[in-house]
């Protein structure tokens, strides 16, 4: 039986050029389960107000993010690939495909199916599972499939945040900056709307729930939940007590997103005399637009103009050949696939 194994990671533009960027953005944005508002609402707010007013700027960020080789995202991903081509055994092989451009899953599923995969296990590249992320890969998995009137055998790791050797490796990406060298950690998190989180969940608030101290009954698949406990688990690998680390949440479009925001922890805590502050961000499997630039630059750059003396940002997982054997042990404890 030859197994497939598909890495998703959410995408990026093919150039750092306006068309390009425009194009990506389109298909993202106009993902119901990514701004999750009725219709006309949502064409209305994404292809006549956001778009139009964030292409330039995005497209501004995209090149300063750009390498020689192209996207960081892409270039780890298809490393990756690579990496877990290198370990995996015949029949399994490892393909590696983006949400929203290319290579496309489309593209990707029909090359399995073209190559008579029977078994096929989805990887989603983000820890924690989210309706944005890991659910709309799945819904876009499901109605490819059925376009293509494709069934294989089927398995979708929709999250990995306790997992011990995801926690493993992050705890090593950061423990190799010395974490005692710096006066505070801090996880940053990409955001996600007040709404999306409460809509799951009806009767908790996010104001009054534990999931700052615990993770409970109704956090298996709350990203509210999942990120706290990571970081729990981190600090615990990191041997951190309460009062050396912080959790906040990046990349927000609005005040009614999740709280604390990253940029004003980290002023925060520059008031309270932390001034050199060692950041990771274990949502992002790869290094990106959010980690590379936002974190690494932006607030940087920010942080350095308030007085601090230094933001150092953890990379990511990326393309290991630690990883990538760490992704396949996660493979077979929570996959149906031997």
């Amino acid at each position: 039986m030859k197994k497939a194994l598909l890495l998703v990671n959410v995408g990026t533009p093919d150039a750092p050029e306006k068309k390009a960027v425009k194009a990506y953005l389109n298909e993202f944005l106009n993902d119901p389960l990514v701004i999750d508002i009725p219709q006309p609402a949502r064409s209305l707010l994404v292809n006549g107000i956001i778009i139009p007013f964030r292409v330039s700027n995005s497209t501004s960020l995209y090149k300063r993010l750009w390498t020689q080789d192209g996207s960081p995202l892409l270039i780890y991903l298809e490393s990756l690939v690579t990496q877990l081509n290198r370990q995996l055994d015949s029949p399994f092989h490892a393909f590696g495909g983006m949400r929203y451009g290319n290579p496309s899953l489309k593209s990707q599923l029909e090359t399995i199916q073209q190559g008579g995969f029977k078994e096929l296990v989805v990887f989603p590249l983000y820890p924690q599972y989210a309706t944005s992320t890991t659910e709309s890969v799945r819904k876009e998995i499901d109605r490819l499939l059925r376009q293509m009137n494709y069934a294989p055998k089927l398995s979708f790791i929709d999250q990995y945040y306790d997992h011990p050797e995801f926690i493993a490796r992050f705890a090593e990406k950061i423990q190799a900056y010395n974490p005692a060298d710096y006066d505070h950690v801090v996880f940053s998190y990409h955001g996600l709307p007040n709404r999306q989180v409460e809509k799951l969940h009806p009767g908790i608030k996010l104001e009054t729930c534990t999931c700052t101290k615990e993770l409970p009954e109704h956090g298996q698949h709350c990203y509210h939940a999942t990120v706290y406990q990571t970081t729990r688990l981190l600090a615990k690998a990191l041997d951190l007590t309460a009062e050396r680390y912080s959790v906040s949440f990046q990349s927000r479009l609005s005040r009614n997103w999740l709280k604390p925001f990253t940029d004003e922890t980290l002023l925060r805590l520059l008031s309270e005399g932390k001034k050199r502050i060692l950041i990771a961000a274990p949502a992002f499997t790869a290094d990106c637009l959010e980690t590379i630039i936002e974190l690494g630059h932006e607030y940087a750059e920010v942080f350095l103009e308030a007085g601090g003396e230094k933001l150092q940002l953890v990379e990511s997982l990326n393309d290991s050949s630690d990883w990538a054997a760490s992704i396949l042990s996660i493979v077979n404890d929570l996959s149906n696939m031997q």
